[in-house]
């Protein structure tokens, strides 16, 4: 409600109800509330088990999806989903195995997803117009379709949350406590990572995959700074997430810009006044103190 009532108060009800009398305008407000609630979840998992790297490595990886889909034709969400999906248990078991080296291996598949969807991109007759669109997103062109895939994600996203929330805590915060006390830990966290790629099948149609990591982290990162729990978190960061979404598709609509990078725009702008507002409270408490 708060995202909904700054977004009212961001444009005049004669531009909304102008860009909401188009059908992909109002897909492309669906999709981004839709998403930034699996950011929300998802991405504060991802920051506070500091497993940023590695969920850069799956949404690179799934570009060999995608150019997969092209070249076989099938969807390139399917594509994308396999990928991901095979890439997040790879990168997972070899962390938990060699975590001295886990960077170095996430790394390799990062490369080899992105060169393999280059190379079956370069191998497929035609040209394929839609390929920026993963690259770089495509909000408004989102089709119903997608959405039908995106509510069923969420709501299995949330599902598993709220049966293993207290489990997902103490592998966040005391994965040494969660191993002695028989906690299936290395289950939890290779399903976090299944989560992960299935949500930047979701992300990668919103803001490509190239900004996948920014709108993943940066909501999550200064909810964390306003919060005493992980489910607190959550909410505030998929609320903040709705909030960028919003307004970016507000800017790009009045301004004619690209949906993907205006809506990471926002959420970076926040994001540094977020960190100027850390720094001017940290310089006011040494001066209270001292009075």
């Amino acid at each position: 409600m708060v995202c909904l009532t700054v977004y009212c108060h961001l444009m005049r009800k004669s531009e909304m109800w102008e860009a909401l009398q188009f059908e992909f305008m109002r897909n492309a407000l669906a999709a981004g509330i839709l998403v930034s609630i699996a950011c929300g979840v998802i991405g504060s998992l991802v920051v506070v088990n500091r497993i940023v790297f590695i969920s850069g490595g799956i949404a690179h990886a799934a570009y060999g999806g995608i150019g997969l889909a092209f070249y076989t034709g099938i969807p390139p969400t399917l594509g994308a989903a396999i990928f991901s999906v095979g890439g997040s248990l790879l990168m997972g078991m070899v962390s938990l195995k060699t975590k001295h080296r886990a960077d170095t291996f996430i790394g390799v598949l990062w490369a080899i997803g992105m060169a393999l969807g280059v190379i079956l991109v370069d191998l497929t007759p035609g040209y394929n117009a839609d390929l920026m669109s993963y690259l770089f997103g495509s909000i408004l062109a989102v089709p119903g379709s997608d959405l039908w895939f995106m509510v069923p994600m969420d709501m299995a996203i949330v599902l598993v949350i709220l049966l293993f929330y207290k489990e997902f805590i103490a592998m966040s915060y005391d994965e040494e406590f969660a191993f002695v006390v028989g906690m299936p830990i290395r289950a939890l966290y290779l399903a976090l990572l299944c989560m992960i790629g299935l949500s930047v099948v979701m992300i990668i149609r919103v803001v490509g995959l190239i900004l996948v990591i920014a709108l993943l982290t940066i909501p999550p990162y200064i909810a964390e700074k306003y919060t005493t729990s992980l489910a607190r978190m959550m909410v505030l960061s998929s609320l903040l997430g709705i909030l960028f979404a919003l307004a970016g598709l507000w800017l790009s609509f009045k301004f004619n810009l690209t949906s993907g990078a205006t809506i990471i725009l926002v959420a970076g702008a926040a994001f540094l006044l977020s960190q100027a507002a850390d720094g001017l409270r940290r310089r006011s408490s040494p001066l209270k103190e001292g009075s």
